[in-house]
């Protein structure tokens, strides 16, 4: 622990929703939800407007629509995503050479490491980056904490959102985390906070009053010592500037057990040329293909393969994937089903397989997360989708189906305009590249 708080959690507010926003004049102060828009869809972000309706991340886009009807559905835009997380990124290592990306939208910063940083005037040096980062993303805002841990500086990040700042003084931890919900430590999730609850323990002060012992009869070895320590603000974790992608994976949960094998062979497939998209994005290829498999009854297992050399190969990696699913017995039925690569590599060995068809790349979410979330298959026109006019200009899609497509011409730069609805196929409507060069972005 230090003795001063000089390790920074930053996390951009309802980033991908607040993105949306910038970008589209008419949605500024209305409720976002971007994610899947399918019927099976999961909700990645929304923005604050929508979130006073109940609407959160990982909820079913079902029951999203059915709290906020009213919503603007949108698909996403990654690329424009990325772009103001490099941006952001960029600016966290003008102040510090000390940076831990934790997903494009969340970071830690080792201030300490900064030659510029007084702990005496933390309020002013933190509020210059926050204010940079909204002047240079063009007023996307960012939520931050600051203490002597990770641990504090991540829950101190949650306390004043959005666009806040809470610094946690050094000896004070303790007395913060105290009345907290035991769910405010990272980590402990629905499963842990249910297993805690039936043994009467719901605060952080009641975790410190049980022994470390009883904790791990409750919660297992690795995890009863970590919260054990955790909850009395002990972490001394440093901050890591590179942390490298272990595996790439993607994994889908059903709505009701699933048994028929062809069906589940379609499914695996399915997931593995997704992660190979994703290993072709990231420009990485792997040596170890893992299937993950959790039965009717909760009982999850693994089944892995390691080839000859790193792979990219979509095919190869799907007919790996397909009969290492075929060694478990799936009668009974899969509540889960997820494919993963790992041992990653920056080359591919070229003579594990012959020429493959290409490759259907989806938009995901960050390629540094082990655990990439499935999103919907991506159709021509979906909403949200930057496009272009060769007579109208540029817009986005607000709409589509029945073989049209409505769009709604406005941008970034350009306040709301004409909404106007055309045949999908209409020559004089293309996809619009939105991506910034990385030379034209003013410092």
């Amino acid at each position: 622990m230090r003795a001063q708080a000089s390790i920074m959690h930053i996390d951009l507010d309802a980033f991908f929703a607040s993105v949306e926003q910038r970008d589209k004049p008419s949605l500024r102060g209305k409720p976002v939800i971007v994610g899947g828009v399918g019927g099976r869809g999961v909700v990645a972000t929304a923005s604050y407007e929508a979130r006073v309706f109940g609407v959160r991340s990982a909820m079913s886009t079902a029951e999203a629509r059915a709290r906020c009807p009213h919503a603007a559905f949108l698909g996403g835009r990654f690329e424009a995503y990325r772009e103001a997380s490099r941006i952001v990124m960029e600016r966290l290592r003008e102040a510090s050479p000390l940076v831990e990306p934790l997903s494009m939208d969340e970071a830690f910063v080792d201030l300490a490491a900064s030659d510029d940083f007084d702990p005496a005037r933390t309020t002013e040096f933190v509020g210059k980056i926050l204010q940079d980062i909204t002047d240079r993303t063009h007023g996307l805002t960012a939520s931050v904490g600051v203490a002597s841990s990770k641990l504090m500086a991540k829950i101190a990040s949650e306390i004043n959102k959005p666009n806040g700042l809470f610094i946690v003084a050094p000896g004070t931890e303790a007395d913060l985390l105290g009345p907290m919900q035991a769910n405010a430590i990272p980590g402990v999730g629905p499963v842990t906070a249910d297993k805690l609850r039936r043994v009467g323990i719901q605060t952080i002060d009641q975790v410190r009053a049980v022994d470390a012992s009883e904790l791990t009869r409750i919660l297992g070895v690795s995890s009863g010592q970590s919260l054990f320590a955790l909850a009395r603000a002990q972490d001394d974790r440093p901050v890591v500037a590179h942390r490298e992608t272990k595996s790439v994976s993607m994994e889908d949960t059903f709505e009701s057990d699933i048994s028929d094998g062809v069906f589940l062979d379609v499914i695996v497939e399915r997931l593995a040329r997704k992660v190979a998209a994703r290993l072709v994005k990231s420009g990485l290829s792997g040596r170890t293909v893992t299937v993950k498999i959790r039965h009717h009854d909760f009982e999850t297992l693994t089944r892995s393969l390691t080839l000859a050399g790193p792979t990219d190969s979509p095919s190869l990696l799907a007919s790996t994937a397909k009969a290492l699913l075929h060694q478990v017995d799936t009668r009974a039925g899969l509540r889960l089903l997820g494919v993963g690569v790992s041992g990653l590599a920056d080359w591919v060995q070229e003579d594990l397989f012959a020429e493959d068809e290409p490759l259907d790349i989806d938009s995901g979410t960050d390629e540094t997360s082990t655990e990439v979330p499935e999103t919907h298959r991506r159709a021509k026109w979906y909403p949200g989708q930057d496009v272009v006019h060769t007579e109208h200009g540029p817009g986005w899609v607000w709409g589509s189906g029945l073989g049209r497509v409505t769009v709604r011409f406005e941008t970034r730069e350009t306040p709301s305009g004409p909404i106007i609805t055309f045949p999908a196929d209409d020559e004089a409507l293309a996809p619009r590249d939105t991506h910034v060069p990385r030379d034209t972005v003013e410092p």
